[in-house]
């Protein structure tokens, strides 16, 4: 599970209100929106990088269908499917697709985020064992 600190309490706080939030750098002539959070941007090495709101909406890039994994809490989804998708900002996201089945799935196919509820149902707030978190997920628009 993922751990929360200071820096990612706000994109996990979005997400338990269903907003994903991405990370855009103010530099000229910059302007990249990256994910996954990071406190600079990954392009122009800037610092000066402020949370935004996705839209929530992406196409799948690519995936796979996960058969086997031993690692809690996944081991109970199996089969899953795990995917890569780009997020109508730009970055792409690893995530993973919901309400449709593998054999459905296409590359470029038009997808929107929903949140899930992992866990115990209590949103982490320090990344201590058996907090529940809202992870975004994707679905066919």
């Amino acid at each position: 599970m993922p751990e929360v600190d200071a820096f990612t309490r706000p994109y996990w706080g979005a997400a338990a209100e269903g907003r994903l939030l991405l990370r855009r750098c103010r530099a000229a002539g910059c302007g990249v929106t990256h994910h996954y959070p990071r406190e600079f941007c990954p392009s122009c090495w800037s610092e000066d990088v402020v949370w935004e709101q996705a839209t929530g909406r992406a196409t799948l890039y690519t995936w796979s269908v996960v058969h086997r994994n031993d690692l809690p809490p996944f081991g109970d989804r199996v089969p899953y499917v795990a995917a890569v998708v780009e997020l109508a900002e730009g970055p792409r996201m690893m995530t993973e697709i919901i309400d449709r089945p593998a054999d459905a799935l296409r590359i470029g196919m038009p997808l929107v985020v929903r949140f899930r509820q992992d866990g115990d149902g209590r949103q982490g707030g320090d990344g201590a064992g058996g907090a529940g978190y809202v992870v975004p997920v994707f679905a066919p628009a």
